[in-house]
């Protein structure tokens, strides 16, 4: 009798861990790494294992092949007509968006080739962004007749509302120098030069208290859309239980005694 033959899955998302930092790939680069329903709900169980594991201290999210990431998968969004399915699409989307930000750990988008439409969406709810200089940000969904409104959320977030516009009318894509210059970047590099700068983060992130990232990220996003009585009054509570942080002592006497400071173990 033959044996059976396995049926190899490639995953659409992979996850490697080096040094407490978790690299997530989105693993379709043949497709651009289109935001089709699998990945995304790929992307939001990897983000969920991340959250439950206290040995990472930052996630970095990555695209295989030529781009990062080209938005959602065109040919999936025509094929499906069930209102309810795609209103599940985005659905996901917007969740696994937000599960960004409420992660306890810093995440950084390592971005190359294309970032486009929902793509250029994921970069914008990174907490940081490091651009090779070969890469290209856009909207373009007008183009195609579907307007990039769920993208626009996170971008408005990050770039002055009439540049946002521009992307979002003309449908024109920016080069890596003006999404710096925009702020929808925090950093532009030789292509070769990207994990360097990639690191260059990690390894500070990875040097400082856990427990006091993770406060200072939760009340970060708390408070940057509250009114400004609300945000201060956020802050200020925030400010409080960071002083109560045994992390807090530690690197007060580590500054008065000139001397590293000995952070705790993540718990």
């Amino acid at each position: 009798m033959n044996a059976p033959v396995e049926t190899m899955v490639t995953p659409f998302v992979l996850a490697d861990t080096r040094d407490g930092v978790r690299t997530l790939t989105l693993n379709r680069g043949e497709r651009f790494n289109a935001l089709s329903f699998d990945m995304l709900a790929a992307l939001e169980a990897a983000i969920d294992e991340v959250a439950a594991d206290s040995a990472v201290r930052a996630v970095v999210i990555a695209g295989a092949g030529r781009g990062f990431c080209a938005g959602h998968d065109l040919k999936e969004l025509r094929a499906q007509r069930s209102p309810e399915w795609r209103r599940g699409l985005f659905d996901l989307c917007s969740r696994a968006m937000v599960k960004l930000t409420q992660l306890p750990q810093p995440t950084i988008a390592r971005v190359h080739g294309l970032a486009t439409a929902a793509g250029c969406q994921l970069v914008s709810m990174c907490d940081l962004a490091v651009a090779a200089d070969s890469a290209r940000f856009a909207l373009p969904g007008v183009n195609v007749g579907i307007f990039c409104s769920t993208p626009a959320v996170g971008v408005g977030r990050n770039v002055a509302r009439k540049r946002v516009m521009e992307l979002l009318l003309t449908g024109e894509p920016i080069d890596a120098a003006t999404a710096l210059a925009w702020g929808l970047v925090n950093r532009v590099v030789p292509a070769d030069g990207l994990d360097a700068a990639v690191r260059h983060f990690t390894d500070l992130i990875g040097a400082r208290s856990a427990s006091v990232v993770a406060l200072g990220k939760r009340a970060f996003y708390a408070q940057i859309d509250a009114s400004l009585g609300e945000a201060y009054a956020m802050t200020g509570e925030a400010m409080c239980c960071n002083l109560d942080d045994p992390d807090a002592d530690e690197g007060i006497d580590a500054f008065i005694g000139k001397r590293p400071a000995n952070w705790r173990a993540p718990v």
